[in-house]
């Protein structure tokens, strides 16, 4: 027999990280999602900001009816719609090749734009890093100071210097206005560095100390006025895979000797191991790290109301921090050899929230989105993952690439990622579909590196084929 359903129905509004708004409310079931916005906004005393809204998982694109299993609803029930915050501004997915800049004579190994999104620079096995201009899209400067190849970059969280690690260990600043190194080459790792972190701006808009890991075990702290080290981590058996300098005065890395150490930034002591991988770990992604990577500067909205005054800057990156912690802790997602990743609160757990499985080969990247709700993991079985930041749990598996994926970059909005791999292309996935949006053919051999400029302007990829390739909407 038919039930009558009821024309309205008790529901309150939660945040997608637990906070109630208001006290439940009588709302119609035709209530569309722009009414919805309309009442989440007035409750929360905003202006006009964007929301994604969510029912039992299902989110609601029309009305609240169309979500709703009506089979299940109960009138004495009050149903929870939960409410996602979304990026104000939008970033258009790139489209065309605009330009291949030739120049290096070996593979591009690394690139990465400035926390801005106004320079770019790249690593290379030719020994070199290059600095690019975006107006022209030609080479600007080509700095000689290595005599191996550069394995990784890495921007001030200020934009005024980009650190560069080679084969032999030996690190190099270098100001990006003149190409010229700064200071003296530091040396000291015994083997290859294998990647980098700088100090975050809100803890230190100076932006003295850069962090480095090597083949050799151990972690360096820099002084990169002095060209001196400041402390040195040891404690690995193995290489060391990855560095991160966490918000909130931790350093993160990871080793091939299947651990995971959190470390004191300030005097270097050992605060926890992290165990639970079966062979090499090789990435870390931190969920601060989009606004530890743009520090003071949010490339979009900040665009017209620029100030040099650092002690406004450091707050402004202090509340972008607190702004996307605010559970107040930081996440940590780690991927390994073993074909899973997992998921820790560092700062106060020692055993990981969860373990993440699903890929048939070795973890090669993975990244939290900016607004930190999605994570992507990268592997070499040609496939992209995507998980829910806060739970780890498995949304859906990304397939079109036919070799295997090495590295991954979000837009800004966190609307759409960027897949480079083995097989010569790049590849934009939509976010809101879960589908492939783009093919982006044009390279002659495998994609070693991808960066997204943090503006959402440019994307820039380098690989095998010596050619650094600037893309557009």
């Amino acid at each position: 027999m038919d039930v009558d359903l009821p024309n309205t129905i008790q529901a309150k509004f939660k945040s997608d990280t637990g906070e109630e708004l208001g006290s439940p409310l009588d709302l119609p079931l035709n209530i569309n999602k722009d009414q919805l916005q309309l009442i989440c906004n007035a409750l929360l005393e905003e202006e006009d900001k964007p929301f994604l809204f969510f029912v039992n998982d299902v989110e609601i694109n029309s009305t609240l009816k169309d979500a709703l299993d009506t089979n299940k609803l109960n009138s004495e029930e009050v149903i929870e719609i939960i409410y996602q915050e979304q990026a104000v501004f939008r970033v258009r997915p790139v489209t065309r090749c605009t330009s291949s800049i030739p120049g290096h004579a070996e593979a591009v190994i690394s690139t990465s734009f400035s926390p801005s999104g106004k320079e770019l620079a790249s690593g290379s096995g030719d020994t070199t890093v290059r600095f690019w201009d975006l107006q022209t899209q030609t080479p600007l400067h080509v700095c000689k100071g290595h005599t191996n190849w550069v394995l990784c970059i890495s921007w001030s969280p200020d934009g005024s210097k980009l650190a560069s690690a080679c084969k032999q260990g030996k690190l190099i600043l270098w100001d990006p206005t003149t190409g010229q190194q700064i200071g003296k080459t530091m040396a000291g790792h015994k083997q290859w560095i294998t990647a980098l972190a700088w100090e975050p701006y809100h803890r230190n808009p100076s932006c003295r100390k850069l962090a480095s890991s090597s083949k050799d075990g151990d972690i360096r702290i820099w002084d990169t006025v002095t060209c001196l080290t400041l402390l040195s981590l040891a404690g690995h058996s193995k290489a060391v895979t990855s560095v991160k300098w966490g918000g909130n005065g931790l350093i993160y890395t990871a080793s091939q000797d299947r651990t995971i150490k959190v470390w004191r930034a300030d005097d270097g002591v050992l605060c926890r191991t992290l165990e639970g991988h079966a062979h090499w770990v090789n990435t870390l992604a931190l969920s601060t790290d989009y606004v530890l990577r743009t520090g003071p500067y949010h490339p979009i909205t900040d665009r017209n109301n620029f100030t040099t005054d650092k002690t406004v800057l450091q707050q402004r990156a202090l509340e972008r921090y607190e702004a996307v912690c605010a559970t107040g802790a930081e996440r940590l997602v780690s991927g390994s050899d073993d074909f899973t990743l997992f998921l820790w609160l560092p700062e106060k757990e020692k055993r990981p929230v969860a373990r993440m499985t699903g890929h048939q080969q070795l973890v090669n990247d993975v990244k939290f989105s900016p607004d930190t709700r999605i994570l992507a993991s990268a592997s070499f079985d040609k496939s992209v993952k995507l998980w829910e930041a806060a739970s780890g749990k498995f949304i859906i598996t990304l397939r079109g690439h036919v070799q295997a994926v090495y590295t991954i970059a979000w837009s800004a909005d966190s609307r759409l990622l960027l897949s480079s791999s083995a097989d010569s292309t790049l590849k934009v996935w939509n976010m809101k579909t879960k589908k492939l949006e783009l093919d982006l053919p044009g390279h002659a051999d495998e994609v070693y590196a991808v960066d997204w400029s943090p503006d959402g302007a440019y994307v820039a990829s380098g690989g095998k084929d010596k050619v650094l390739k600037l893309w557009q909407h």
